[in-house]
This record gives structure tokens, sequence and C-alpha cells, in this order.
């Protein structure tokens, strides 16, 4: 298939694109290279792959309709898998109007594109956080996921409901898939486990929010690309809906239903790197959720998922990665 990957120089996108070129498909990837985090370890992703014969790149903002109208018009690709977006909970309070920009206005763009070209199947990321300070668990598709506490979440929720009515309307295959903390080599540096690696190896104290009273549900890179690929062979057909027939649109949860507590993922980094942290003890941030913790039941029975890297050898994994890239 030839696949456009949106968000190709992020973390998950440019996994996910080494991950279609080794199975055969044709990616075109775009990125708008934002300096949201350091614009080199895009680049440096980039790198890994720019010189496949099977991978296109293009830079490009999606909140640039007639940029992106006009790949539509001039490419045809069997699916999209739109992963690009601002990110980050704690960036969103501050700076609200990036997050309007790429997650709200560059999704519409996306879903016209896919509207006006007859896509056969759209998977597009959500996330965990639409479920707010949700007090059940394990996070269940059936728990209600209408008050988000960041506006981050709020937007992603959006999409969920934007998606929703497309597919609706136009009669479009569409997946969301809500993640869950995706950790991993060539991993986001604004993400905890980064910061934590990066600070303890420059002697620095790490900042532990909630006091350490928290929980994550860690899902290792592989696992996550493992089921992006299962799930975009799987469309939702009509019917799937019993409220609405016609509708061709599902969403999952894709997390490792394997919840940590952030005392036992900080020694597990102390035990990768042979370092003790300097601990530094805060209060809970706004935006953010004493717990995560993904019900994958629709996921498994649907495509036969299961996270298969234990968290030991996922935290591993990133040490090494982190000392032999910086």
């Amino acid at each position: 298939m030839k696949i456009l990957v949106t968000g190709a120089a992020g973390f998950i996108g440019y996994h996910l694109s080494r991950r279609l070129l080794a199975d055969g498909h044709r990616v075109f990837g775009i990125d708008n290279l934002n300096d949201y985090y350091d614009v080199y370890l895009k680049q440096s992703r980039l790198l890994q792959i720019a010189n496949h014969p099977e991978f296109f790149f293009q830079k490009l903002d999606i909140g640039d309709r007639p940029a992106l109208s006009h790949l539509f018009q001039s490419q045809f690709f069997d699916s999209v898998v739109h992963l690009a977006a601002q990110a980050g909970v704690r960036y969103s309070i501050k700076n609200p109007d990036a997050y309007v920009d790429s997650n709200l206005v560059g999704f519409a763009n996306v879903l016209e594109g896919c509207r006006h070209h007859a896509i056969p199947h759209l998977v597009f990321a959500s996330s965990s956080s639409v479920y707010g300070a949700n007090a059940a668990v394990p996070f269940s598709l059936s728990d209600r996921a209408d008050q988000p506490v960041s506006f981050y979440a709020a937007t992603k929720r959006a999409n969920e409901l934007m998606a929703y009515c497309y597919s609706h309307l136009y009669h479009l295959p569409i997946t969301g898939l809500r993640f869950f903390t995706v950790y991993g080599p060539w991993g986001r540096p604004d993400m905890a486990y980064f910061k934590f690696v990066d600070a303890i190896h420059h002697g620095k104290p790490i900042d532990i929010y909630n006091f350490g009273d928290m929980k994550r549900d860690f899902t290792y890179i592989d696992d996550v690309v493992e089921g992006i690929v299962r799930i975009l062979h799987h469309p939702p057909q009509a019917a799937d809906d019993p409220a609405n027939p016609s509708v061709q649109y599902k969403i999952y949860n894709l997390g490792h239903h394997h919840p940590v507590e952030l005392g036992r993922f900080i020694q597990l980094i102390e035990q990768a790197m042979g370092q003790t942290a300097q601990k530094n003890f805060l209060p809970m941030q706004p935006g953010d959720v004493p717990i995560t913790y993904a019900d994958i039941s629709a996921l498994e029975q649907a495509i036969d998922f299961k996270p298969k890297v234990p968290l030991e050898v996922g935290i591993q994994q990133f040490v090494d990665w982190y000392r032999d890239y910086f």
C-alpha cells in the first residue's frame, strides 16, 4: 500500500514509518518540523529512513489547508495514519493557540483531504488523556470522556467527535487509537522518562509530581506500532455500532494494560543506568492525573493484540539508545 503518515518525524511517526517500509509498503511522510522540542532529533529520525527507496518526505504543516489539499490532489493514498499534533499536557495550559491550530484546524484539514479523495481507511492518534481524572480503573471505552483536565485532552476528544461526524456524514472508515504513555528509543524529550534519564545522566535532580503517588500504563513503542499496523489492515465495518449501523468508526485503547507506580519506574531507570536519582518531590501539577490504566479487551478481540515488551526491557532499550545517541 501507499500510506500517508502525518508527523513522520515524530516519535511514533518515525517508528511506524520504519515498520511500514520493512513490511514492503510505500510511505509518504509529512511533518512541519516545529521547534516544540529539539528539531535536530526530528531530523536525525528522518535520516534513519531517508535513503529508503520507498520513503518520500515533504515538510508540510497540516494547518496549511492549501498545501495539504494539493498533496491529496497530487497523490493517491491507500490509507492515512494521522499522528501529527501539538503534544504535551502542560504546554497546552500556557499555549492553547498551538493546539487549536494543529489539533483542531489541522485535523479538520486532514479529514477534508480524506473526504474529498475517498481514503479507504484513516487511523488517527487520540490519547488516554481524554478520560480526564477518571476514578474507575481500568479505563474502559464505556467510561465518560467529557471532563478533560487539560486543553490538550479537550482537543483530542474533539478529534474523536469530529472523526465520528465525518464517518457518519461521508461514510469514511475511521479508527481512533487512545495511546497510553508511549516510551522507547528516539522518544520525546518532554516526556518524564526522557527527562529522568537526562537529569540522572547529568547529575541533576528529577521532579516527581504528586509526591510520587502516581501510576502510569507505560507502553513500549514497538507494541504501539504493532497495534497501529494491525488496525490499519482492519478498517471498521458498517453495523459495528448498533446505535448507528451506517457509521464505519471505532475507538480503541492502546496500552500495556499494566500500570506501574512511579517509584518503581524510577527504580528501573536507576538500575538500567547504574546511578541513583536525586529526587525533588512536588505537588500535583495542573492537567495531570494520578493514574492511567488501559482496558484493551476490545483491541484484543478485534486484532488479537497483546503487548509483549516488559517495562524492564523497554527501559533498558531506551537508556542504551540515549547513551548511544548523545
